[in-house]
């Protein structure tokens, strides 16, 4: 037995009270997401939303792509990307659009909306129930789906935006028989933690009053104000925010154009690519590290519509800010138009392609436990098998080439990138 120096009761005094710290750090820091995360999420106003919306945005999709760039050697020259890369691109984008153009949808009844009346809202409110009733019941609702629901910085809306939610969770309820999976709320420019407590104290009432399990009711909090991001005491904000979310919170989406027009931009600078917009997501990065939140980033208003001259710059606008927000590790944006979904699944598909080479390789490596010229850490492979997994949720692979690719069975990827 070799001899030591400390008394080994004063040690256990000494570490005791780190009991307390892993007991914090347990409890806030979740490490990963249960759920898979979408690419996009789709804004509707609620007026628009109707039966055939899911249809129509895909079919609006691919008559863009149909028209505007048919062929690979199109495709490429829009975008920018080698011809071998588009060919292996395009036939992707095509299926996915056919097959499931929409990952997330929200429903919104706030800026995108406005304010019609309450005769109108609550119509509105009541009908758009219906529609994701029938979606359910014919199994093509999207994989995750809400509302956006109006804010509560405006004193004259707080009982409207309760309101319309209840009547939406009211109705659906009722048709379906239960919350469906995959139903997501977006909160709205938040200046202040006791917004959040206000509406996680509703969501708590409209649970008991639906008879719905405690927590069942999960949102997202949009970071559009730059008191979302410095409180008025000079703290960081979303810490808090997420505290008061008692772990309902499922998201951290970026609000490009109120947060440039809070920095004091003009209309000119605000673009998701502003260094103010990097300065608010790596904010938004930290505080949301190992607590399994998901983060999104936000939209552009350069839309791919009019003459051909105008889609193709549409196109490279959505496509180059989509890349770069992925280079910045956030792998969820905000989609206004149907056409765009053109540029977001190929960027979102090149990205993975012009990676995934080298990511398999080291993988390959990592999984055989095997030397070579990179010698990753653990949490490095992590995340390249998640991006692997990203990629087979989305359809920028399949089982059967990332086997091909890594010498790893999907439910192994799946393992080591979800841990």
């Amino acid at each position: 037995m070799p001899r030591t120096s400390l008394n080994q009761s004063d040690v256990d005094a000494r570490l005791a009270p780190l009991a307390d710290v892993d007991a914090r750090v347990a409890a806030r820091f979740r490490r990963t997401a249960a759920a898979r995360q979408p690419v996009h999420t789709c804004y509707v106003p609620a007026g628009r939303v109707d039966a055939d919306v899911l249809r129509n945005w895909g079919a609006g999709a691919l008559a863009a792509l149909d028209e505007h760039a048919p062929a690979p050697e199109e495709f490429a020259a829009i975008l920018e990307l080698p011809t071998e890369r588009a060919a292996e691109v395009l036939p992707r984008v095509r299926t996915k659009l056919h097959d499931s153009p929409i990952e997330d949808l929200r429903i919104d009844f706030e800026d995108g909306y406005g304010a019609p009346g309450d005769e109108v809202e609550d119509a509105d409110a009541e009908r758009t129930a219906g529609v994701v009733a029938e979606w359910l019941k014919r199994g093509t609702a999207p994989g995750n789906f809400g509302l956006r629901v109006k804010s509560f910085d405006d004193p004259e809306l707080r009982a409207r935006s309760v309101r319309t939610l209840d009547v939406f969770l009211t109705e659906l309820i009722d048709r379906h028989g239960g919350l469906p999976e995959g139903f997501l709320l977006t909160f709205p420019k938040v200046v202040d933690v006791r917004q959040v407590e206000a509406f996680v104290g509703v969501l708590g009432m409209l649970e008991r009053s639906l008879g719905l399990a405690a927590g069942a009711l999960r949102f997202e909090i949009q970071v559009e104000t730059t008191q979302s991001i410095v409180d008025t005491e000079g703290r960081l904000a979303l810490p808090r925010f997420i505290g008061a979310g008692e772990d309902r919170i499922s998201g951290l989406h970026f609000g490009t154009y109120d947060y440039t027009a809070g920095c004091g931009l003009t209309a000119a600078h605000q673009h998701l690519a502003h260094r103010a917009c990097d300065f608010a997501r790596h904010v938004m990065q930290v505080s949301a590290a190992g607590t399994g939140i998901f983060l999104s980033d936000g939209s552009t208003n350069v839309l791919p519509v009019g003459d051909a001259e105008q889609v193709r710059h549409g196109w490279r606008t959505h496509y180059g800010l989509v890349r770069r927000s992925l280079e910045h590790g956030f792998y969820q944006g905000w989609d206004l138009h149907p056409a765009q979904l053109v540029t977001r699944y190929a960027a979102v598909f090149a990205e993975f392609r012009d990676s995934a080479d080298s990511a398999a390789a080291r993988l390959a490596a990592y999984f055989s436990a095997a030397e070579g010229a990179v010698l990753d850490e653990p949490a490095t492979a992590r995340a390249l098998a998640a991006s692997f997994v990203r990629a087979l949720d989305n359809g920028a692979t399949d089982a059967a080439e990332a086997a091909r690719m890594t010498g790893a069975s999907e439910s192994e990827l799946r393992q080591l990138g979800r841990v």
